[in-house]
């Protein structure tokens, strides 16, 4: 981690350095003690790894806590939980919506639109400590998607509001708000991981359809400096469609049943073997099927593949009846059991904590 820490602080030559625009509402430090908690990689995720391959479809839930979030809190779309008191969201601010086209233009089926990305960031009480808008007036990529932390920064894209599009990599300083620009990419990206172990960062598309990755290992040689793009070094499909992911958490490498690894890839690993360590992320999203119906689920993916190792089904809906992994999710390991945050609702958002019995 502090070989991590010392590439990314040199790579700051060829990245942007992005001024916020950051509103204070509550004086406290935007992370208790300004101490950064570790992340689930050097934590808790082996933990919610073992716990998650438990679950099924016949899971109880049970109902943990409900808060309020104060304030408009605009369309959730990414969060992350920064130790037992802080959660940061990232939130959209729509000032002109999109209308879309009788067909396909420049390769995308919408108009631009208009509006602000924020990360804002909630106490554990649901009060709002600060909101820091990340985009300025006109700026075309101002929809903000799923984060990731990875206990230094949090990580997210800044992307168009349409498929097929562009997006700006970025990451936020959580002790300061402060954020950094670092490449942009061809494409709407909206979910972000970032790899702590092989220090590669990875991004979901629109719906979630294709997985892109870039290495920082060499950052910023190898990249195309801003506002110019830079391809990923791998792209992959999402083979699943049971639910389009969109808000992702790195777990760590863990030892998962060899049964269940079922990589793309060429694999050097003893195939006698009963366990294989594979890099993971926890994914949350949702899937209309048909005209009326909205199918909500949670997956462990295997973060080189794109392959989902477990997925389970969540029928559960917020009191507004939308489904809890509408958007946001978050996990943690409680008094040994898998406890999960959702915030599913737009505007008028309940922050809620449900416990696998």
């Amino acid at each position: 981690m502090h070989l991590f820490r010392l590439l990314l602080a040199g790579a700051l030559v060829a990245s942007s350095a992005a001024s916020s625009n950051i509103t204070i509402y509550r004086n406290e430090s935007f992370v208790p003690g300004n101490q950064l908690p570790p992340s689930h990689a050097t934590s808790d995720g082996g933990s919610i790894v073992e716990l998650f391959l438990s679950l099924s479809r016949s899971t109880t839930w049970k109902l943990v806590s409900k808060t309020k979030f104060e304030g408009d809190t605009g369309e959730p779309e990414g969060m992350a939980r920064v130790g037992d008191d802080r959660f940061f969201l990232s939130s959209g601010q729509w000032t002109v919506p999109t209308v879309h086209y009788n067909g396909t233009i420049n390769g995308t089926d919408r108009t631009p639109g208009a509006g602000f990305a924020h990360m804002v960031i909630y106490d554990g009480q649901g009060r709002r400590i600060a909101n820091a808008t990340l985009t300025d007036p006109g700026d075309i990529e101002y929809h903000g998607g799923g984060i990731d932390y990875d206990g230094r920064y949090i990580w997210i894209t800044l992307a168009q509001y349409r498929p097929n599009t562009t997006a700006t990599i970025a990451r936020i300083d959580p002790l300061t708000l402060e954020q950094t620009r670092l490449f942009r990419t061809h494409d709407h990206n909206g979910g972000i991981i970032h790899d702590t172990v092989t220090d590669e960062l990875v991004t979901l598309n629109w719906g979630a359809r294709n997985a892109t990755a870039w290495s920082l290992k060499d950052y910023p040689r190898g990249f195309t400096p801003l506002p110019g793009f830079t391809p990923p070094q791998r792209a992959v499909p999402n083979p699943s469609f049971y639910v389009d992911y969109q808000d992702c958490k790195f777990l760590g490498h863990h030892a998962v049943p060899s049964a269940l690894v079922k990589t793309q890839t060429n694999s050097n690993s003893n195939s006698n073997s009963k366990s294989e360590e594979r890099p993971i992320m926890l994914c949350g999203g949702v899937a209309t099927i048909g005209t009326n119906f909205n199918l909500g689920g949670l997956a462990l993916v295997d973060l080189e593949s794109m392959l989902p190792l477990w997925e389970v089904p969540m029928a559960l809906t917020s009191d507004l009846g939308v489904s809890l992994t509408e958007n946001p999710v978050d996990a943690a390991v409680v008094d040994g059991k898998l406890r999960l945050y959702f915030l599913p609702d737009q505007h008028n958002s309940t922050l809620y904590v449900y416990e696998a019995e």
